[in-house]
């Protein structure tokens, strides 16, 4: 398929989407649903072209090795933030030393899927609607035994009644329109003393909101494709007041301000109002 790039430059992108819903027979860790509907089908090849724009789609080998990256790589300071925030997050999840079941959502390419599976006794699964990283997902990590991939939206019900002892939201919360419907969803796959966990994921306050959906509309205005900001929600940090909500890390905490690697995004643990 290819997709015009509009905007100034003025060149032809051609990106191919290998959807193969008959992928089980080949790649035996990954789940597909059901055919993604036409809104998220719209979503992922604008996801992916602006993904192509910004040079963030990376190789094989370099998933492999995420969230180690080369220091000349372009975005090798956000791989910092990101290695430091999912070493923070292991280190929490390994500390109870019980077997725990994983589940990841929006896992994109599954580099932190992958780095959640290797907590001693973990199962972790990968959920995204996104097929095409999902199944390099699929690809790269098809030889690690407690980890596999399931293809769909966590809001249609799909995970029926199974429960989770971990939800991770990592820098994806902000592709769901509201946060407080979200988190509600997970809850009813949590355990009774489960968590769930968002990081890597702007919260603003109230006030703030305006300004960022103007940045959120320059940004993609510049790749020529407006309409992608209607794929991206801003979520205020009063939808947490609803829940069992922790800052686990602040980033306007005097202490964090003076990190070497300064993270930007807080981390926040909801736990199960059951228990």
């Amino acid at each position: 398929m290819e997709i015009p790039a509009a905007g100034d430059t003025g060149i032809l992108i051609s990106i191919k989407f290998s959807m193969n819903f008959s992928a089980p027979s080949i790649l035996t860790n990954i789940q597909f649903q059901e055919y993604p509907g036409e809104r998220d089908l719209l979503f992922e090849k604008k996801y992916i072209l602006i993904l192509t724009l910004e040079n963030r789609l990376i190789t094989d080998a370099e998933l492999m090795l995420l969230p180690e990256i080369a220091g000349d790589h372009r975005y090798y300071g956000e791989w910092q933030m990101r290695k430091s925030s999912a070493r923070r997050l292991i280190r929490h999840l390994s500390a109870p030393g019980k077997p725990l079941e994983i589940l990841e959502v929006g896992c994109g390419n599954g580099w932190l899927s992958h780095r959640l599976a290797e907590i001693p006794g973990s199962t972790v699964t990968g959920l995204d609607i996104n097929v095409t990283e999902l199944q390099q997902a699929a690809r790269v990590f098809r030889n690690v035994p407690n980890l596999r991939w399931v293809q769909g939206d966590i809001r249609s019900g799909m995970l029926g009644d199974h429960r989770y002892d971990r939800i991770i939201f990592a820098a994806s919360v902000q592709y769901f329109p509201f946060l407080k419907e979200i988190l509600y969803t997970a809850l009813a796959n949590l355990s009774p003393d489960g968590e769930i966990h968002i990081l890597d994921t702007p919260l603003y306050k109230t006030g703030e909101l305006e300004k960022a959906r103007d940045r959120t509309l320059t940004y993609y205005t510049s790749f020529g494709y407006p309409e992608m900001a209607d794929f991206y929600y801003h979520h205020t940090i009063d939808d947490l007041f609803s829940f069992r909500s922790a800052f686990l890390y602040n980033p306007q905490s005097i202490r964090n301000r003076w990190q070497r690697v300064k993270n930007p995004f807080p981390w926040v643990r909801i736990k199960n109002i059951k228990c």
